[in-house]
C-alpha cells in the first residue's frame, strides 16, 4: 500500500492468540523495528494511537471462507474481529479505508452494528458478510466501493479470488 499512496507504517496491530510465537508479528517487527505494535484490536484505546490518513485492514477470514466454518462476522468468531476494524475507522476518521478479504465475504452471514441477529437458516433476506461491512461502513458516514479481483489479475501463479473495498468519509 505504501507503494500506491507513500506514506509511512506508524503503527499496526498483530496479535494472534492461537501463535504462541506471533510469528507475524516478529515478521512485522523485522520489518519495521521501530514501529509501535498496538496488538490485540480488540483491547486498543483508539483514542489514544496516532491519527492517521489511511487504515488498511484485513481480519480473519475463518469464519467467511468456503474452507472454513462459516459462522461469518457474529462477535466471538474470529472473523467478527470486523467489528473492532470498525470501532478503529469510528474513531480515527482516516481520509481513506482499505480492507482486504476472501470472496467468502460474498455469501457467509453476516452481522451489521444496526443488524446484530441473523435468522438460523438461508433466507433470500439474509444479510451477508459484505453487506454487513458496507453498511457499518455508511453508519460510520463512509461512502465505499468494492471489487473481486484474483491473485493472478497481480501476476501471481494462482487465481485465488480476494474482496478489495475502498471506502472515504461522504461529503458533508
Amino acid at each position: 500500500m505504501r507503494e500506491v499512496f507513500g506514506g509511512r507504517v506508524v503503527w499496526h496491530c498483530e496479535y494472534d492468540p492461537a501463535d504462541p510465537q506471533q510469528r507475524s508479528a516478529r515478521i512485522l517487527a523485522h520489518h519495521w523495528p521501530t514501529v509501535p505494535n498496538h496488538g490485540d484490536i480488540a483491547a486498543v484505546d483508539w483514542t489514544a494511537v496516532e491519527p492517521i490518513d489511511v487504515l488498511t485492514a484485513g481480519f480473519p477470514c475463518t469464519d467467511v471462507s468456503l474452507a472454513g466454518r462459516l459462522d461469518g462476522l457474529a462477535p466471538g468468531t474470529r472473523s467478527g474481529i470486523w467489528h473492532h476494524v470498525a470501532e478503529a475507522i469510528s474513531t480515527l476518521r482516516p481520509s481513506l479505508v482499505v480492507i482486504e478479504n476472501v470472496r467468502g465475504l460474498l455469501s457467509a452471514r453476516g452481522v451489521g452494528r444496526d443488524n446484530p441477529t441473523m435468522d438460523d437458516g438461508p433466507s433470500p433476506g439474509e444479510l451477508r458478510a459484505l453487506g454487513a461491512v458496507l453498511g457499518d461502513l455508511a453508519t460510520l458516514g463512509f461512502d465505499a466501493e468494492w471489487i473481486l479481483l484474483r491473485a493472478s489479475d497481480a501476476g501471481a501463479p494462482h487465481r485465488r479470488e480476494r474482496i478489495f473495498i475502498l471506502a472515504w468519509p461522504q461529503a458533508a
